[in-house]
């Protein structure tokens, strides 16, 4: 059986790579508006988090505190999909359309595996 059916790291088709200087997967074909964007997201979620820890500090109504939390989790599953739509069109699409029937196959693998992850 290939490495690649194995379940080791497949080459991401935006040319992230595993290096020992990363210690992991990086994207190689990000947006920077993109992560800019999804970095604000982040910055504000962070400042979402902070206030839900002062709200259950300060014994708030819970009602009022799951809306917030409700709103923070929107907030995540936003930057999930951007994630998410710079994997698709730029990896998974790359790894169909240019690699190899084994590199394809591990994609769509591990996209199912994100998916499955992702929608819960």
């Amino acid at each position: 059986m290939s490495d690649l059916l194995a379940g080791s790291p497949v080459s991401c088709g935006c040319g992230a790579e595993e290096t020992e200087e990363t210690e992991g997967r990086r994207a190689a074909a990000v947006d920077p508006e993109i992560k800019a964007k999804n970095g604000r997201r982040l910055r504000r979620i962070e400042g979402q988090v902070r206030g839900l820890q002062k709200m259950v500090e300060g014994d708030r109504y819970c009602p009022d505190i799951m809306i917030q939390l409700s709103a923070v989790q929107e907030a995540l599953r936003k930057v999930g999909q951007s994630l998410m739509r710079n994997h698709l069109t730029h990896c998974v699409s790359s790894a169909v359309m240019n690699g190899s029937p084994a590199e394809a196959k591990a994609k769509y693998d591990e996209l199912l595996d994100l998916i499955y992850k992702h929608s819960r």
